[in-house]
């Protein structure tokens, strides 16, 4: 390594402005100056806000907050999501049902906190872009700054003398570096004053990948941001049962349940129809899973439009039909045992087959069989019936109304019966799989004990005094619940992750990076060649990658013996290198 003498003051001052100057834009990040508190009245008080909410800290506070604030929509039943659950939460706690509600907990992602920290956010994050983006725009348009004056001060330095001429020492620098993907170009080095100094250098930068993967997080940010508040307000979900032969339009009167966003509208629903044909279902028989499904999916028919062409498909668990941005997937399975109502003079006045509702994973299923219409009791009056059903798709004997294996090995219905009002006819949504009691009489069997029965298929029980009969049909239909889903923004919320993953991990794992290489010739005519690298942060990156560079480039410019080491009748003008002057892989660091 050289050696040099201490500077003198005013020297000093110059080379720390150098290396300020060396160093000072390996960030693109927006200098900010010291939180003064401005003077200026409204216009002032306003650009200090501004300043402080799209600083990085405010930025990072903001998004720890909406954080926070995502933990109760997940906790606590939600208006949107599920209504019953939140009406049954508030009247089992009535103190804090009423506090949640004033604080908007039960509507989380629509309340004005949730969406005032969300729009803060938002603005936050394009003022941190904005600036970042065009100083980066500058830094790539703009030239790698020179070399410092005192290259022996930089955190990894390496020195030696050779042979070859400075331009060749350059030329060869310069190649090297752009190989090696360095944006490198050569630089004619001035002090302070202006005045040249004798000697060029090659000035040389890498790693704005790692400014441009912090700007892609930040961007991708702001995606997932705008994502998730566009599928929020658009978004929709309805769920379907059918029954096997059954159909259904994406129309919103053939849902069950539909919930929606707060700007969809009918106009946003796929103009799509499907039938289903056919449920298919088999179970693990024995070992440790009995009862796992094996296969589950149902074979439909689909046509997209009013007039489109009908096609089949199968719809499985976790593999959706997809028409344009709805999803239709398979939710769930049960049976609806078909059955014929008759009157006493053997009248039918129901034959359908009811769905029932399982209640384990071995589908025990419960449900009610309503007669409204067209039933007359034995005396010629208008009555409804009702039936209170328990379907089990493997009867395991006794007096226990529990399925012992989900297929249909030996199916049971067990019935109650009733007769009366059954209230449909007052104008209270009711659910159809349960039976309102309140105004209901259950027949009597010669016991005067409520009529109640197992019926296997094919099977009929008579209801008393000649009020008619109950047949369960051979044929067991099959259901199938559907959820029919819209979800906008879905894929670019997923490239915006994506993209926010990468870009963190450019930011996190890339270092920005300079190296100067430094050749003139000295005092005896012997070029002297100077090397040395700045990274933004301490990493021993910079120097094991320093002596790699100047290892190579030794090779094409081998190094010269000292002045004090050469002999005075040198017969030979081939330099030899000195073995100390060779930079090691590491390159010497000061």
């Amino acid at each position: 390594m050289s050696k040099t003498t201490p500077p003198d003051t005013a020297s000093q001052r110059a080379e720390d402005q150098d290396l300020g100057a060396a160093g000072s834009q390996l960030s693109t990040a927006p200098q900010e100056d010291a939180p003064n508190l401005p003077t200026l009245g409204v216009i002032g008080w306003v650009r200090w806000f501004w300043r402080q909410l799209t600083s990085m800290r405010v930025a990072l506070l903001l998004l720890l907050l909406l954080s926070l604030g995502a933990i109760p929509g997940s906790l606590i039943p939600q208006s949107g999501t599920d209504a019953t659950k939140v009406a049954d939460f508030q009247q089992n706690h009535t103190i804090l049902g009423p506090v949640y509600d004033k604080l908007g907990l039960f509507h989380v992602y629509s309340s004005v906190w949730f969406s005032a920290i969300y729009i803060l956010l938002f603005i936050s994050l394009i003022g941190c872009i904005v600036p970042r983006s065009w100083q980066f725009v500058g830094q790539l348009r703009g030239r790698p700054p020179g070399a410092p004056r005192r290259l022996t001060r930089l955190p990894a330095y390496t020195t030696w003398r050779t042979g070859a001429e400075p331009e060749q020492v350059r030329e060869a620098a310069l190649t090297l570096l752009k190989k090696r993907r360095f944006r490198a170009l050569p630089h004619n080095l001035k002090d302070v004053g202006g005045a040249p100094i004798a000697g060029d250098a090659v000035a040389a930068e890498k790693g704005y990948l790692r400014e441009f993967g912090n700007l892609a997080f930040h961007i991708a940010l702001v995606v997932m941001l705008v994502a998730f508040a566009w599928g929020q307000l658009f978004k929709s979900e309805g769920n379907k049962l059918i029954v096997e032969g059954g159909g259904f339009s994406n129309v919103l009167t053939q849902y069950d349940d539909f919930k929606s966003g707060n700007l969809f509208t009918q106009d946003d629903l796929d103009p799509f129809s499907f039938n289903l044909d056919k449920f298919t279902g088999t179970y693990e028989t024995s070992g440790p899973n009995r009862g796992t499904p094996r296969t589950y999916q149902a074979a439909v028919d689909y046509s997209v439009g009013a007039y489109g062409k009908a096609k089949k498909t199968t719809i499985k668990v976790n593999e959706p039909l997809v028409i344009g941005d709805s999803k239709v997937y398979l939710t769930a399975h049960g049976y609806a045992p078909v059955i014929t109502v008759r009157d006493g003079k053997g009248n039918v006045v129901f034959s359908d087959a009811v769905p029932l509702l399982p209640l384990d994973s071995n589908v025990t299923s419960t449900g009610a069989i309503k007669v409204m219409d067209g039933y007359r009791n034995a005396k010629g009056q208008k009555e409804q019936l009702g039936f209170q059903a328990a379907f089990l798709p493997t009867y395991g004997g006794g007096t226990s109304v529990v399925s012992q294996f989900p297929a249909l090995t030996n199916p049971v219905l067990n019935l109650e019966a009733y007769h009366g009002d059954l209230g449909v006819d007052a104008g209270i949504p009711q659910s159809v799989y349960q039976l309102d009691k309140t105004n209901l009489k259950g027949f009597k069997d010669s016991k005067g004990q409520q009529l109640r029965k197992n019926l296997r298929p094919g099977q009929t029980m008579q209801l008393p005094n000649g009020a008619g009969s109950v047949t369960f049909e051979k044929g067991i239909k099959e259901w199938a619940n559907f959820q029919v889903t819209r979800q906008p923004g879905a894929g670019w919320a997923l490239g915006g992750a994506v993209t926010a993953i990468f870009g963190l991990a450019g930011s996190l794992f890339i270092q920005r990076r300079r190296v100067w290489v430094r050749a003139a010739k000295g005092d005896d005519g012997v070029t002297v060649v100077e090397m040395a690298g700045l990274g933004r942060s301490e990493s021993a990156k910079v120097p094991e990658e320093l002596g790699t560079l100047a290892g190579i480039l030794y090779d094409q410019a081998p190094g010269a013996p000292d002045p004090e080491d050469r002999s005075e009748d040198t017969s030979d003008d081939t330099a030899t290198p000195d073995s100390d002057a060779v930079p090691a892989e590491g390159a010497e660091t000061t």
